[in-house]
């Protein structure tokens, strides 16, 4: 009895698929070849500055460094799956996708 009990949890986890968290963290990319990156309250912006910006969950918002795409203006993003978000700012593409992290 106990082999099979343990063969049912085995094959359980063989089958299982890890959770993903419904956050907009994580790494961000257009297909123009943009890149953002959210953590927290903190944000890499696709100009490479570093900031503070509004964070929610789902939401995140920051005022854009001048020398930026968008520059000088209120960008906000919104979370419209696990892997698209949306961006409504001038001078930046209106959707992102998540994509991995930079590599140097």
């Amino acid at each position: 009895m106990r082999l099979v009990a343990l063969a049912a949890a085995v094959a359980g986890l063989a089958f299982a698929t890890p959770a993903r968290a419904d956050a907009i963290d994580g790494h961000w990319c257009t297909e123009g070849g943009l890149r953002l990156s959210i953590a927290g309250p903190s944000i890499v912006t696709p100009g490479g500055a570093r900031l503070q910006g509004d964070y929610g969950r789902h939401d995140f918002a920051y005022t854009a460094p001048a020398s930026d795409p968008g520059g000088s203006q209120r960008v906000t993003m919104r979370l419209r799956g696990e892997n698209l978000m949306q961006v409504e700012a001038a001078g930046l593409d209106p959707l992102w996708r998540r994509c991995g992290p930079p590599t140097s």
